[in-house]
C-alpha cells in the first residue's frame, strides 16, 4: 500500500542514482529501500535495523554495511524528495536569475531518557532542494542558536529565512560576504531606522494599509553596533481577514497555555506579513520578493511536518554525507506522511487504489 504512494519512477531513480551498484547481494530496490525506511521512519538504531531486517529477511548486512548503504542513497532519497516536492505543486520556476538559499533550523532529540538533544542547521538550494550544508551544534551555550554566522555565505548568495534569523547582526553578516538576505520581520528582535539615527514609525505606516491586496514598501536602516548602517526594504501586506482571525486565534490559545498576556502590538502585527529584504531591487521589486517568501513558506509547511517526524531516530553523526542522506530519508518519510494525509478521507474499506481499466487483474 505505501509503494503506491511513491512517484511512479522510484525504481527508475535508484538507478539513475546508482545507489545499488556494488551490492553482492539484495539487488531488489524494495527491500533495499524497506531497510532504510526501518531506520528513517521507525527510528531504529543501525544495529537494530539490521537485526530486524535479518529476522524479516529482507537484507543480511551488518551496521557498518548499512552506515555504507546510507551514504549511497543520499542521491537516491533526494531525487525521491524531488518527485514528491513536484507533487505538491512545488515544482518552481521563479523568474530569478540567481539560485537562491533555504535557511532553517530544528531540534533533534535520540531515543531514550538519556538521548542526546542536537541543533540541525541546514542549507537547502532553491527550486532543486539539495542540501547544501549540513551542520550540528549542542541546544545550549555560545554559538548554538540560530544565525547566519553558522553558515558558509558565499558572495552572491540570495538567503531566505524565517523570523527566527531577524538579527541585526545576521544582516549585517550577510552583507559583509557580499551576500543578500530577505527574513520575515521579528520587530522584537531588531530595530529599524527611517534614516540613520530616527526610529521607523512601523505602527504608523501599518496604518496605511487597511484592505488586503495592496503591497506597501518602504525603505529602512538597519543599525548594527561597529559598523553603518545597513540600507533595506520592508515589503508589507495585510493578511486576508480569515487569516487574521486564524493567526489571532492561535495567538490568544498560545498565551492562554502560558498564562501571560498579550501586547496590544502583537495582536496588530499578527495581520500583516512583513517582510525585510536587502534584495537588489531592480531584480527583486517588492512583489517579487513576496512571491518568493510564499513559496519558501510552502516548503516551510512540509518541513514542519519533519520537525515533528524528526523527534524519532538516531541521528548519524560520523560524516556530513551521511547526515545529509538521513535528512533527505526523514524529509521522504514527511512527504509520504502528507501524501497519506491527504487521501485518507478517500481510503476504500480494503486501503489501496485499484488497477485503472487499462491494467490487467492478477
Amino acid at each position: 500500500m505505501l509503494v503506491s504512494f511513491f512517484p511512479s519512477n522510484w525504481k527508475q531513480l535508484a538507478q539513475e542514482s546508482q545507489a545499488l551498484k556494488g551490492l553482492r547481494q539484495d539487488k531488489s530496490e524494495e527491500n533495499y529501500l524497506r531497510v532504510l525506511l526501518l531506520h528513517l521512519g521507525c527510528g531504529f538504531s543501525l544495529r537494530e535495523t539490521v537485526a530486524r531486517a535479518r529476522q524479516a529477511r529482507l537484507a543480511d548486512l551488518s551496521d557498518v554495511a548499512l552506515l555504507k548503504r546510507l551514504r549511497k542513497s543520499q542521491a537516491w532519497l533526494h531525487a525521491l524528495c524531488g518527485a514528491l516536492f513536484q507533487e505538491h505543486g512545488l515544482n518552481l520556476d521563479l523568474p530569478a536569475k540567481h539560485p537562491l538559499r533555504l535557511i532553517d533550523a530544528t531540534t533533534v532529540k535520540e531515543p531514550g531518557q538519556t538521548g542526546s538533544l542536537w541543533r540541525i542547521h541546514y542549507s537547502l538550494e532553491f527550486p532543486s532542494l539539495a542540501c547544501d550544508h549540513f551542520k550540528l551544534t549542542a541546544t545550549e551555550g555560545e554559538g548554538t542558536g540560530e544565525s547566519l554566522t553558522q553558515y558558509p555565505i558565499q558572495p552572491g548568495d540570495h538567503i531566505l529565512a524565517d523570523r527566527g534569523y531577524c538579527r541585526a547582526k545576521d544582516f549585517h553578516f550577510a552583507a559583509q560576504q557580499k551576500a543578500w538576505a530577505t527574513i520575515r520581520l521579528n520587530p522584537q528582535s531588531i530595530r529599524l531606522e527611517s534614516r540613520p539615527g530616527q526610529p521607523f514609525p512601523l505602527l504608523d505606516r501599518l496604518d496605511l494599509l487597511t484592505q488586503s491586496g495592496p503591497i506597501r514598501q518602504w525603505k529602512v536602516w538597519i543599525p548594527y553596533e561597529g559598523s553603518p548602517p545597513l540600507a533595506a526594504r520592508l515589503c508589507v501586506l495585510r493578511k486576508s481577514q480569515a487569516a487574521i482571525e486564524l493567526a489571532l486565534k492561535k495567538l490568544r490559545r498560545k498565551a492562554s497555555k502560558q498564562s501571560r498576556k498579550l501586547e496590544p502590538e502583537t495582536l496588530i502585527y499578527a495581520q500583516y506579513v512583513m517582510v525585510l529584504t536587502t534584495f537588489p531591487e531592480a531584480e527583486f521589486p517588492a512583489a517579487a520578493v513576496l512571491e518568493h517568501y510564499r513559496f519558501r513558506w510552502q516548503v516551510e509547511l512540509v518541513f514542519k511536518r519533519l520537525k515533528q517526524i524528526a523527534q524519532l531516530g538516531h541521528l548519524p553523526k560520523s560524516d556530513e554525507q551521511s547526515a545529509k542522506a538521513w535528512l533527505y530519508g526523514k524529509l521522504f518519510v514527511a512527504l509520504l506522511t502528507n501524501k497519506l494525509i491527504k487521501r485518507a478521507r478517500a481510503f476504500s474499506p480494503w486501503g489501496y487504489a485499484l488497477p485503472s481499466a487499462n491494467e490487467p487483474l492478477a
